[in-house]
């Protein structure tokens, strides 16, 4: 790691508690690289510097950093496992449930398990937490406007009841989104409430180092109640999920056995 790179990583986690040296180098240094370049800088402390002095910079430097490729019902087999599997088993230990959306980008996810929610109760009983590290993109996802090709996975009978036609695309509609309470957070440093039944978080890990993907899944553990699931992106299958008191429920559906 070339030293100018470390420093603004050090200079990075002082200021915003991010810890970049978590994220898998190569990708990450790519990416804020060609950020960097494009803003006319040669170096990443002067960058980081002029980042400091600019709050439209530093919310490009948080888009760029983080993983922003999202729609609904992606793979949408995993989410049929989750409406004819593990929502039910769910619902029969508990009416109410403590639902998550770690990592939730522009929002496609909350939704869609809001609307899969709609199945199963009113959607005023419905509540989802939804949460994201970049302000921005959380404000985007409040908006719930969402272009044609964000909504190619949508069951039809779904793009009828909870989308109005816009003419940017389709938006959410108000019923959906008075579910969905959206704030920021941190993973990888802030503490998380706990005893919820479900967490989604999905292809987020792939971007993290092998040690700041071990400490998440212990945290998501001790974040879930027994019997609760942790359900993950395609790519991202836990290996040795007792390690973490995990066991596989489905294909990428892991259950708290403790």
């Amino acid at each position: 790691m070339s030293q100018d790179y470390e420093q603004f990583i050090d200079q990075v986690k002082k200021k915003t508690a991010i810890d970049l040296s978590q994220y898998k180098e190569a990708q990450m240094k790519r990416r804020l690289e060609s950020l960097r370049n494009k803003k006319g800088f040669d170096q990443f402390l002067p960058f980081f510097q002029a980042m400091t002095k600019d709050k439209d910079l530093f919310n490009e430097f948080l888009e760029r950093m983080t993983i922003n490729v999202s729609e609904f019902y992606r793979n949408g087999r995993r989410w049929d496992v989750l409406e004819t599997k593990i929502l039910p088993r769910l619902l029969q230990e508990r009416k109410k449930l403590k639902l998550w959306s770690a990592a939730c980008s522009t929002g496609e996810e909350p939704y869609t398990l809001a609307m899969i929610m709609s199945k199963f109760m009113p959607l005023t009983q419905v509540s989802i937490l939804a949460t994201d590290l970049d302000r921005a993109i959380l404000e985007r996802a409040k908006l719930g406007l969402y272009t044609e090709r964000s909504l190619k996975e949508v069951p039809k009978d779904i793009l009828t009841a909870y989308f109005e036609k816009d003419p940017m695309g389709y938006k959410v509609r108000d019923e959906v989104k008075r579910t969905v309470q959206f704030k920021q957070q941190n993973l990888l440093a802030d503490r998380f409430d706990d005893q919820y039944d479900l967490i989604v978080c999905r292809n987020v890990m792939i971007y993290f180092t092998e040690e700041a993907k071990h400490e998440l899944y212990l945290k998501f553990s001790k974040a879930l109640r027994p019997g609760g699931v942790l359900f993950v992106g395609s790519t991202e299958q836990i290996f040795n999920p007792s390690l973490y008191d995990f066991e596989s429920e489905d294909t990428f559906f892991y259950k708290k056995i403790k």
